[in-house]
């Protein structure tokens, strides 16, 4: 009967993989008793999960209490959960006609030696997994009756000796679930497990012997992750996620600035040459958080980035309640700034979250911070993406030697498929942790060190799993680690192949992060062109649209003056093909700082639709590029001419009477002149034949445009 059923755990401490636990069991009206609650680990280190040799004390202890006609399962609780109820599991262990069945595994743990002691079978697992456990009262005492052991020493060692003793095997009536009906331990074997989809309910399927196992254990390193983010019904496609919005920390009702907000110590990470820093800088500032609840621990290796460090904090650090800074000059490795990161949050008895950031990450999304801390998970990280790709900052699931794994649910979580808060094994780049793990389950003081790992994989590895306390023992963290993926967060940046040997190196990004390029650089009102008719016609076919930013016109600016080989506005000129310019100007071509595939791929990505709209028949391809230089103690004017193309981009990169006056464009056949070009603009014209033009004199300051001649 299913009355007889009783579930029996040890838990010392309530986690979060001991709450999914729970969850699963109260939705099968599973009959729970928790052995151990609050119980200290006696050796005195700090644990979430208890000791092998201790769960065996608190069970010889606790069965003394329990009826003689019960049946127990006995399994852990902190990487288990229910597939399945209690009838379907008392029918599959009556149909063993054993009186006792342990779970069965691939691997034998902890010790190798007694391997060829195992009996074997004509199919299935050959090894006892003391994770899981089914049996009669009166058979669950004979067996746990000679314990002696200490409470650090290995339960799963205790069984394995009871199990390969054929008369003790045979007295008690043991057998292994060695086909997976009931217990499935994932360890070595999480690749015969597919989830099955049925009826708004979520199971796991052992492929390998095609069964449907009532109990999921991620044992060993493998944990639960991935299968937990489903079974029995936290996932479903009917539901979606049925738990996201459960045991939240709301802040909404919080008024900025209050002291109610929680104290973050936000840690930034700079450790190699990045674009686009001061652009993070900005992001950071624009955070929806009350900033006199923000602390800043600010490591940078690189000297390149000093200049945004150092403006970021002139400008604004006064604005948070403090700052600390690692610069270049302190030679600390990236482990030590990383564990020192998070001593500033562990030693300020009033932080409660460490929201660590790396600097080529862009969130995009106001709200983020709010949003992670209000889902109030141990560790958790909002999903970015690099653009155009399927990297992520997390990972769905591990290989067997701890590395990347992809999980099945993977792409159409990064896709927005799957849409909910996922357990995973692996987070990289952003993410908030709990404070309170700090001072308890990850109060080591070196997180950041594991063996030839690196500093991301270390830190979860230390995070999910064991602790090795003896030869046979261990004790396990116990940490969970989450993604989210229920709003836009924003996406992470590839370094590679930035160079740094320009004055404004972001420009040449056009390639690595074209989203990245494009909000820095390309005007606001650029994508609005054609929805919102902001094509004007000054004159006769001649067309005036929105192209660069402010930013990017100075940048483009500041790069050539920076260069500084400004031509001399004479006839002779080597550096276009016959040497000899008809009509010469002041300037600079984009091929002398190597910018002429940057300015192709701006020509086709940007200038292209608009002309083929303009000038249907014609396409956009490259022919000359420079910049020109219109001052009046130099070249104030240039005479009339026609252009060397079939049509002309004209690109004005400053602004009149604030940086110059006079200039413009007088187009003769028509005796129409734009004489006020906006900074960012473009004006198109046709080249040869119709649009004999001149530039205006400019009277005053210095003028710039960016000049493009196009030939189909």
């Amino acid at each position: 009967r299913i009355g007889n059923l009783l579930v029996v755990t040890v838990a010392t401490k309530e986690t979060d993989g001991f709450r999914r636990f729970m969850r699963s069991a109260r939705h099968f009206n599973y009959t729970i008793k928790v052995l151990g609650r609050g119980e200290p680990w006696k050796g005195g280190d700090y644990m979430t999960e208890p000791g092998g040799g201790q769960k065996v004390r608190l069970l010889k202890a606790g069965l003394q209490e329990i009826e003689e006609d019960k049946v127990v399962l006995f399994i852990d609780s902190y990487d288990v959960v229910f597939a399945s109820g209690p009838k379907e599991l008392l029918k599959k262990f009556q149909q063993t006609r054993h009186k006792v069945v342990f779970s069965a595994e691939t691997l034998i743990w902890p010790d190798r030696h007694l391997e060829d002691k195992h009996p074997h079978f004509r199919e299935g697992k050959r090894f006892l997994g003391s994770g899981g456990f089914i049996g009669y009262v009166p058979n669950l005492k004979e067996m746990v009756a000679d314990w002696t052991g200490e409470d650090s020493d290995s339960d799963q060692l205790f069984f394995t000796k009871i199990y390969i003793n054929p008369e003790k095997r045979k007295s008690i009536n043991i057998t292994l679930d060695n086909r997976c009906r009931m217990f499935h331990n994932l360890h070595g074997s999480l690749d015969e497990v597919v989830l099955k989809f049925e009826d708004g309910q979520v199971r796991a399927r052992n492929v390998l012997y095609d069964t449907l196992p009532v109990v999921i254990h991620g044992n060993g390193p493998t944990k639960i992750n991935y299968l937990s983010n489903y079974i029995p019904t936290v996932w479903t496609f009917e539901t979606g996620c049925s738990v996201c919005l459960e045991d939240l920390r709301p802040l909404s009702g919080l008024k900025v600035g209050c002291l109610d907000y929680p104290l973050v110590v936000i840690g930034i990470f700079i450790q190699q040459p990045t674009p686009f820093v001061s652009v993070f800088f900005e992001t950071l500032l624009k955070l929806e958080y009350p900033k006199n609840r923000l602390k800043l621990f600010i490591y940078n290796q690189e000297q390149h980035h000093e200049v945004a460090v150092s403006s970021f904090l002139k400008d604004h650090g006064e604005e948070y309640q403090d700052v600390k800074v690692i610069g270049p000059e302190e030679n600390m490795d990236r482990v030590a700034s990383r564990n020192l990161g998070l001593d500033m949050c562990r030693q300020d008895k009033d932080c409660e979250y460490f929201f660590s950031m790396d600097i080529e990450v862009v969130l995009k999304n106001k709200d983020t911070l709010k949003i992670l801390i209000e889902q109030n998970e141990p560790i958790i990280a909002p999903m970015i993406t690099r653009e155009g790709r399927l990297w992520t900052n997390f990972w769905g699931a591990l290989s067997a030697d701890g590395y990347y794994a992809r999980s099945e649910d993977y792409v159409d979580i990064v896709q927005g498929r799957r849409v909910g808060v996922w357990n995973v094994p692996y987070l990289t780049k952003v993410y908030l942790v709990k404070a309170s793990l700090l001072h308890e389950e990850l109060s080591n003081n070196d997180l950041f060190s594991s063996g030839t790992l690196d500093l991301d994989m270390a830190f979860c590895h230390n995070a999910r799993n064991k602790v090795s306390l003896t030869p046979f023992a261990s004790i396990s963290q116990g940490v969970f680690m989450y993604v989210t993926n229920m709003h836009t967060f924003g996406r992470m940046l590839s370094t590679e192949n930035y160079q740094m040997s320009h004055l404004h190196n972001d420009l040449w990004q056009i390639f690595e992060n074209p989203k990245d390029w494009e909000e820095r650089y390309i005007h606001e009102n650029y994508t609005k062109i054609m929805r919102d008719k902001l094509i004007e016609t000054p004159c006769p076919d001649v067309y005036w649209f929105p192209l660069f930013s402010d930013i990017g016109c100075d940048h483009i600016v500041q790069e050539m003056e920076n260069f500084g080989q400004w031509s001399g506005g004479r006839n002779t000129d080597t550096r276009i093909q016959g040497g000899y310019e008809n009509v010469p100007t002041i300037d600079i071509h984009m091929t002398q700082i190597n910018y002429e595939k940057e300015w192709q791929k701006l020509l086709l990505d940007y200038i292209a639709p608009i002309t083929e709209t303009m000038y249907p028949g014609y396409y956009t391809k490259f022919d000359l590029a420079f910049v020109v230089r219109y001052k009046p103690d130099e070249q104030p004017f240039l005479r009339p001419h026609h252009d060397a193309s079939t049509f002309t981009i004209n690109i004005a990169l400053n602004q009149k009477v604030l940086d110059y006056q006079g200039g413009g464009c007088r187009f003769i056949r028509y005796n129409c002149s734009v004489e006020a070009p906006r900074k960012g603009w473009a004006l198109m014209h046709p080249g040869r034949l119709t649009h004999y033009h001149e530039g205006l004199r400019t009277t005053a300051g210095t003028r710039y445009i960016a000049v493009s001649f196009v030939d189909p």
